[in-house]
């Protein structure tokens, strides 16, 4: 998996993913030559990366048993982790959507991972439970339709999926879309503690952990809920209630594209030219989590923007792992966190080979960038859950 050996990063996850379907073991050889992994030597594995193009070597069994043995040195910086069993996948993500929508459902067809999609009903129906690893689509758990009133509103396809949020929040028994969109949100918190992986990019982390410290405080706006916010709504929020965000402030004008202080989209003064963002380094033995979630042939990528393009540092808990930054100006890119058994990663940014993705522009083209080093990130956390944990240390 290094950037000198690897023709089709992308589509060797899901040959490692293919593997675990057939209740074959992997193991996970962080930090050597880019995360390889080490894979059982059968006639099919090898036909299977043949016709996905991915790039392989076979070696002898003495010279896996010397890998390993290098590998678990003191001295060096690697850990092999042993990946078990497939992660069932759900993808929370209205129905319509196409899968260019969404990088992370892009990225699983592309590495032909199998996936299943839930939305609002089945989340609270406890469908979670039948799933391993979650991810949310770019959604707004705030009932304030993404915040596109200010330059979409007269469109027709907002005023669609707006009567669409309504239809769907009363079928399910809720007078206001925040009110159903928290429960969900709620269902997804339990998910985690009681042991899920969830994923989120661009507006679906700040969005989450709004609503959350918003539970039972009116924070939107007559035009989204039809009737006026509380008053000093900002002085009622509840920090203790979200994962990873603290002290943020809200943003109260509906014209403004934009959540709250969490982002930094509209205050980050960097050029494209100089819009890069670095992986931090872990100790692959004593911290085998981050490390895994950081595997990868380059440890400076490629920044992308999106609604939520990235966190103000400031604004984090002081718990939660800082994985990925901007060097230029200290924003987090890449972050991970524990609540009760499970785990939480938030990515900012919406496609990390389109670098300012609008409305209406065409879909990423994965076949023109299969070792992209910013999708690899999200492909990580798809194995996640498959390794055999061991307790983190530090």
């Amino acid at each position: 998996m290094d950037a000198e050996s690897q023709k089709n990063h992308l589509k060797a996850y899901g040959i490692t993913y293919w593997t675990l379907k057939k209740e074959l073991k992997v193991k996970w050889l962080l930090n050597y030559r880019g995360g390889s992994f080490l894979l059982p030597d059968t006639q099919e594995i090898q036909k299977e990366c043949l016709i996905r193009g991915v790039s392989f070597e076979v070696i002898s069994n003495d010279m896996a048993e010397n890998i390993l043995e290098e590998i678990s040195s003191p001295s060096k910086n690697m850990e092999a982790v042993v990946l078990e069993k497939a992660p069932k996948i759900a993808v929370y993500t209205p129905n319509g959507k196409q899968p260019w929508d969404d990088a992370v459902t892009m990225v699983l067809q592309y590495a032909e991972i199998p996936y299943e999609t839930v939305y609002d009903e089945e989340v609270l129906n406890d469908n979670l439970l039948l799933y391993d690893w979650l991810h949310l689509h770019h959604e707004d758990f705030t009932g304030q339709y993404g915040k596109f009133y200010g330059a979409y509103r007269a469109s027709s396809w907002y005023i669609n999926e707006k009567k669409s949020a309504e239809a769907l929040a009363k079928k399910m028994g809720f007078n206001k879309v925040s009110q159903s969109k928290l429960a969900v949100a709620l269902k997804i918190r339990d998910y985690v503690v009681g042991g899920g992986f969830m994923f989120a990019m661009c507006s679906a982390t700040d969005s989450f952990d709004i609503a959350l410290s918003a539970e039972g405080v009116d924070i939107c706006e007559p035009m989204f809920d039809g009737d006026g916010s509380d008053a000093g709504y900002q002085n009622k929020i509840d920090y203790n209630k979200t994962l990873a965000f603290k002290d943020f402030t809200l943003e109260r004008s509906p014209l403004i594209y934009e959540f709250s202080s969490i982002d930094m989209t509209r205050k980050r003064n960097v050029p494209r030219t100089s819009d890069y963002f670095t992986l931090m380094e872990f100790s692959a033995k004593w911290d085998p989590i981050p490390t895994m979630l950081c595997q990868n042939h380059t440890a400076l990528i490629k920044g992308f923007m999106g609604q939520t393009t990235s966190f103000t540092r400031d604004e984090i808990k002081p718990n939660v792992l800082i994985m990925g930054e901007t060097k230029i100006n200290g924003e987090a890119k890449y972050i991970h966190g524990i609540k009760g058994k499970g785990f939480f990663t938030f990515y900012g940014g919406h496609d990390p080979e389109d670098y300012q993705h609008k409305v209406g522009d065409s879909k990423t083209e994965l076949d023109l960038h299969p070792t992209s080093p910013g999708y690899r990130l999200i492909l990580n956390n798809v194995l996640f859950p498959a390794a055999r944990k061991k307790k983190q240390k530090t």
